[in-house]
């Protein structure tokens, strides 16, 4: 087994939306033609949003990312930001896509009020943990976090914080050391049923 640990990279883009539309499930709400068109906007709205990547290859196949903003030095380039223009209009362009793109504007909204309730600034966001559900339990969601770790440390900021639910394995975090700021609940009606799921705002405090 021959795990290496790099950069982000544009051919990367295909399988890594493929997990994350695992990882989220987006094919239990919809159909695969949109599942694939939530991936792409959310991969491509992370990307709009980092200055650190890694993405783990493991014995040549891609099984993870981990993404990180340092907000003082994030600057977003033309092309990043254009893909992500360029995914929401095609998901805007069916009717279930729209639909689902509500489901987006909730979540990051109830995010954004997390945040608000935590009455704190942070310099440092991880913006994106995403591992292959067919490569868990093989430390390789540890290797990509302490990546994370030690850019942070070596960028001299002291706390970061991420975005996380129950949707995902957030007791990752707490073994992390990681501790949860605040948490909601919401309610929402996916396909005539009722989905109601808790979300989180976890924090990492680092000695300098």
């Amino acid at each position: 087994m021959q795990l290496v640990l790099r950069e982000y990279q544009k051919q990367d883009f295909k399988p890594l939306e493929n997990i994350i539309r695992e990882t989220w499930n987006y094919d239990k709400f919809c159909s695969p033609k949109t599942a694939s068109k939530l991936a792409k906007v959310f991969l491509s709205s992370c990307l709009t949003n980092y200055t650190f990547s890694r993405v783990a290859v493991l014995d040549e196949r891609i099984v993870g990312i981990i993404l990180v903003n340092n907000k003082a030095k994030h600057k977003c380039p033309l092309s990043y930001k254009l893909k992500q223009i360029k995914s929401i209009v095609s998901l805007y362009a069916c009717k279930e896509g729209r639909k689902a793109s509500k489901i987006f504007g909730s979540v990051y909204g109830i995010d954004q009020q997390l945040l608000n309730e935590n009455h704190k600034s942070y310099p440092a966001e991880l913006a994106l943990f995403a591992v292959d559900s067919s490569c868990r339990g093989k430390g390789i969601g540890k290797r990509l976090f302490q990546s994370a770790l030690d850019y942070i440390q070596q960028e001299e900021l002291n706390e970061f914080y991420l975005f996380t639910d129950t949707s995902c394995n957030y007791g990752f975090y707490e073994h992390q050391g990681m501790v949860r700021r605040c948490e909601k609940k919401h309610h929402f009606h996916i396909n005539g049923q009722i989905a109601t799921m808790q979300f989180f705002i976890y924090d990492y405090q680092i000695e300098i």
